[in-house]
């Protein structure tokens, strides 16, 4: 009989997508992967179900949960903010699954991680609003990959973040800068009050937040660190610090 500790169980929230006339709740394999190599723990998606999803059941059972990047973009009306351009891709059954569900998980003081559209939904699920194009505001950088590039070098890093020494991130991840990869459209424009800034760019776009009052590990990045996690240090640095805490709130339970 092995006497293997058991991992911690990770939700990952799921995205909406019709495949060939049929709603499937999908994640990419990227997130999952990066949640098996980079924490040492089982990954489970979580469906698009709004409303319908029963919260307390889940967060009774997770050990953790990570809030994904995504090709969709939060749906304006939930910060006041204008109408999307043309084109925009939305996922209204995401918005209405994890916008409620970060805040309950961070009350209930389940480990929360947040990446790319996860860090503008914990931004907008504690009343703060978005830039919906970054690259048009003036001063800004354009923070979007370059579409001309294969996909590993899409993922390079290509500027740099200045951590907040006041903050908690640097307590994670050891060091005061780093360089990080970009492939963002939206960004944080007004910061809710609930949050803390961690990192930002050269251009002052925020790029790290943590929740102030949170119980446990409660942090979310503009950045995808869940690129080939175990090849990168710093990246590898935090879904560590992420799955120690999973780890704690399992052992807790």
């Amino acid at each position: 009989m092995s006497n293997k500790p058991q991992p911690p169980l990770i939700g990952v929230s799921g995205c909406r997508k019709d495949i060939h006339g049929i709603d499937y709740d999908c994640a990419g394999r990227k997130y999952t992967m990066a949640i098996e190599q980079g924490c040492q723990a089982v990954p489970l998606i979580i469906p698009t179900a709004g409303d319908a999803l029963d919260r307390q059941t889940l967060l009774g059972r997770v050990d953790g949960l990570l809030f994904t990047g995504s090709h969709s973009n939060v749906e304006p009306h939930h910060y006041d903010g204008d109408d999307s351009a043309e084109g925009t891709l939305h996922d209204p059954h995401r918005d209405a699954t994890t916008l409620p569900l970060i805040r309950e998980a961070v009350a209930a003081g389940v480990p929360t991680l947040c990446i790319c559209r996860g860090f503008q939904e914990i931004n907008v699920a504690y009343g703060g609003t978005l830039h919906q194009m970054v690259q048009d505001q003036p001063g800004m950088l354009d923070h979007r990959e370059n579409p001309d590039l294969e996909l590993a070098l899409r993922y390079d890093p290509v500027h740099a973040i200045e951590i907040n020494p006041d903050g908690v991130f640097r307590d994670i991840v050891g060091c005061d800068t780093a360089q990080v990869n970009s492939l963002h459209g939206q960004g944080i424009d007004r910061l809710a009050d609930a949050l803390l800034w961690e990192a930002k760019a050269p251009d002052g776009l925020i790029e790290a937040v943590s929740v102030k009052q949170a119980k446990a590990f409660a942090i979310a990045v503009q950045w995808h660190p869940e690129w080939k996690v175990t090849e990168n240090p710093f990246y590898l640095s935090l879904f560590e610090k992420f799955s120690a805490a999973c780890r704690q709130y399992m052992d807790s339970r």
